[in-house]
């Protein structure tokens, strides 16, 4: 599959702006988080919301290495915070992260889902019923199958979804479950992921 045009052509129903960005990755995830932050830059109008599956035995710090490379604020998301433009909110270990029509996130420790915790279709379920057209959803580099079911449910709902090219991607599990899916507007190499992102989420904003 090649990459669509880098902004799509919305219909009617298309919405007046995005509202929420999230992203999930798993091996291979630091890295990629790492480039795609680093490349979003600063001063993003909605929040970016991350699962990246993460050994529950140990404590983090997935938090401070994002930091480093991102200009935006990037935090551990903390159960009923309120999500804001321009930061960064990661999944704790071992907890699932969802968010609400309202922008409050959400943290779960209910069961296990397609064997982890945080779930990336869960987050993406929760983005697709609480934004619908307004959300994006990004799958990166992991193993696995997490965040198929996820994003035909933001697809489902007219939301827009990129998935990193397999062909590049250090590990090509979820990136191509999520495009066999049918439901991924753009398939991308992992550098260019950011540049369209920023231009969806800017569109019409000016």
């Amino acid at each position: 599959m090649t990459a669509h045009p880098p902004v799509p052509d919305h219909d009617e129903s298309a919405p007046d702006s995005f509202a929420i960005v999230a992203v999930a990755s798993s091996a291979g995830g630091i890295h990629a988080l790492s480039v795609f932050l680093e490349a979003l830059g600063a001063g993003l109008p909605v929040p970016v919301l991350i699962v990246q599956h993460l050994d529950p035995r140990h404590g983090t710090v997935i938090a401070e290495i994002l930091a480093r490379r991102a200009a935006m604020d990037v935090k551990l998301a903390d159960h009923n915070e309120r999500a804001l433009p321009g930061t960064v909110y990661i999944a704790p270990p071992n907890r699932h992260l969802l968010v609400g029509p309202d922008g409050v996130l959400t943290l779960s420790s209910s069961k296990l889902v397609h064997f982890v915790r945080p779930s990336a279709d869960l987050l993406f379920e929760s983005v697709a019923g609480a934004y619908g057209p307004r959300a994006v959803a990004c799958v990166l580099t992991g193993s696995g199958y997490d965040g198929a079911m996820g994003i035909e449910a933001v697809k489902s709902r007219g939301g827009t979804v990129i998935a990193e090219d397999p062909r590049t991607a250090e590990f090509t599990g979820m990136p191509k479950a999520a495009v066999d899916t049918g439901a991924v507007d753009f398939v991308l190499p992992l550098e260019e992921i950011a540049t369209v992102v920023r231009g969806l989420v800017e569109t019409k904003r000016q």
